[in-house]
């Protein structure tokens, strides 16, 4: 048996007061197909940076062939053997294929670059990958569908590798068939099989568990940042990964009042989007509060702006009441319909105004927004009602921590004295006890007859909180059951497709 390449002990990695990682043990011998498997946030894609050099851990240790492994950068972990093709693309969508392919990695000849060593270079990276389909060198990426985008990241990690004398020792592959069609993922599967009996270990991460038992002869789980399993794909069932991923009952503090739903206040028929989601049908009663379940990708963040007017409907239809049809932002919000995005600082918010300004920003008089004295009176009494820690309405959200910011979002949305709530991960990135004061926020919202669509990729979250959930898995969303009859095994069985 081939002594391990990579071998990584205790790590431990924090952002703030996050533990992104609290102790990630893991073995993968040259030749594997190692996948790390769990669900939204347990660890992986930070795991896979600190492999790659973009982050630091801060306890630990990581060697790679038996030696200490601590690269300064991506570009030293790269210049070593080890290749990376993240989750989110890292293209640039101005220059064409040849420049993205060999961006960083020019041969040169004289201090002027080669062009003819690039041309071979870009050549050999994107026949590996694309066979005789292979785009043009000359196309400019912005160009190329999704699926093609993502295999050009592909052929860079390969030419990355090769111009480091062609030994990849380490490929890391984060969801890399998130945006690929069944062929396209044939064509990956094959290209890491290749890599695989060439000597290379790679490392693979992703959702679909169909996909684990295609590709990977082993597995390690994360769970809250820790590795909570590990073995042989062959001789483990997708239902024990699965119980391994889940492994938690419903926290008893999620609170749950006596809640009576009522009328359908908000619906979707057959919704799709530009891209996601593909086919999404559901029904939203006052009084409840609504789960969506699914993995990163899936199109819950798609559906939830579909239904608000931030992103187009390319067909099927939402109902807000008795109104039929798409609409923008602003009339959504005269309808009695909130939005609060996942993304709470990109867009959420506008972190450097104050918590009076945010709290009362999207409820304007006729002659436009209201007076100081007004908004800061307005703020000082979701302030005191949501328990928001500051100093006061004259406060910059900016300064704030995560759950507090959390909590000026929501309050905003109240302030509009809003029907229906559309709340995309509420939690993320909180403490425990902020998310504990949310979901009796919710709870409250729901028991005054308040409807609530959830967005959440902690299942815990969602069983405690939601009335009725239902699972989207690539666009589709299923039909929605009582949250009694779930439980986590079985809501994650469902979004990865066992």
């Amino acid at each position: 048996m081939s002594p391990p390449r990579v071998v990584i002990r205790g790590l431990r990695k924090a952002f703030g007061a996050t533990a992104a990682l609290a102790g990630v043990d893991l073995e993968a011998a040259p030749g594997d197909v190692h996948a790390v498997l769990g669900e939204n946030g347990a660890g992986k894609s930070t795991l896979m940076k600190a492999l790659a050099g973009v982050v630091m851990p801060d306890a630990g240790t990581i060697e790679i062939d038996g030696e200490p492994w601590a690269p300064r950068g991506p570009a030293d972990a790269r210049a070593r053997g080890l290749a990376m093709v993240h989750q989110e693309l890292a293209l640039c969508p101005h220059l064409d294929v040849a420049a993205n392919v060999a961006l960083g990695i020019e041969p040169t000849r004289a201090g002027v670059l080669d062009a003819r060593a690039i041309r071979g270079l870009v050549g050999d990276a994107l026949g590996r990958v694309f066979g005789d389909r292979a785009p043009s060198p000359a196309a400019r990426v912005s160009e190329l569908p999704l699926a093609d985008r993502q295999l050009v990241e592909v052929a860079r990690a390969l030419a990355t590798a090769q111009r480091a004398g062609g030994k990849l020792r380490v490929l890391v592959l984060d969801e890399p068939t998130s945006s690929l069609g069944a062929a396209e993922v044939e064509r990956l599967f094959a290209i890491v099989e290749g890599l695989a009996r060439d000597g290379a270990t790679v490392l693979y991460v992703s959702h679909f568990l169909e996909e684990i038992t295609r590709v990977a002869s082993r597995f390690t789980v994360l769970r809250d940042g820790a590795t909570v399993g590990a073995g042989d794909v062959a001789s483990t069932t997708v239902d024990a990964m699965v119980r391994m991923m889940a492994g938690r009952d419903v926290a008893t503090a999620f609170p749950r009042g006596a809640r009576t739903p009522g009328e359908v206040v908000l619906s979707t028929r057959g919704l799709a989007g530009a891209r996601l989601p593909v086919d999404a049908t559901l029904e939203l009663h006052r009084g409840e509060v609504l789960g969506i379940a699914g993995l990163l990708g899936a199109g819950r963040t798609e559906l939830l702006r579909a239904i608000f007017g931030l992103d187009p409907v390319r067909s099927g239809d939402v109902r807000v009441g008795a109104v039929v049809g798409p609409a923008s932002p602003v009339r959504r919000l005269a309808q009695g319909v909130g939005f609060a995005s996942e993304d709470r600082k990109g867009e959420g918010l506008a972190t450097t105004l104050t918590i009076a300004d945010n709290v009362t920003l999207s409820k304007l008089g006729r002659s436009g927004p209201a007076l100081p004295g007004r908004s800061r009176a307005a703020a000082a009494r979701w302030i005191e009602r949501l328990g928001i820690r500051c100093s006061g309405p004259d406060q910059r959200v900016v300064e704030l921590s995560g759950g507090n910011q959390q909590k000026v979002q929501i309050a905003r949305l109240l302030h509009h004295d809003v029907d229906v709530l559309l709340l995309d991960e509420p939690t993320r990135g909180i403490d425990v006890a902020s998310k504990m004061q949310i979901a009796s926020l919710v709870d409250e919202l729901a028991m005054r007859g308040k409807a609530v669509l959830l967005v959440s990729s902690w299942l815990p979250e969602l069983l405690g909180m939601a009335d009725r959930i239902a699972v989207m898995r690539r666009g589709r969303l299923g039909p929605a059951r009582p949250a009694a009859e779930c439980d986590g095994p079985s809501l994650l069985g469902e979004a990865v497709g066992t």
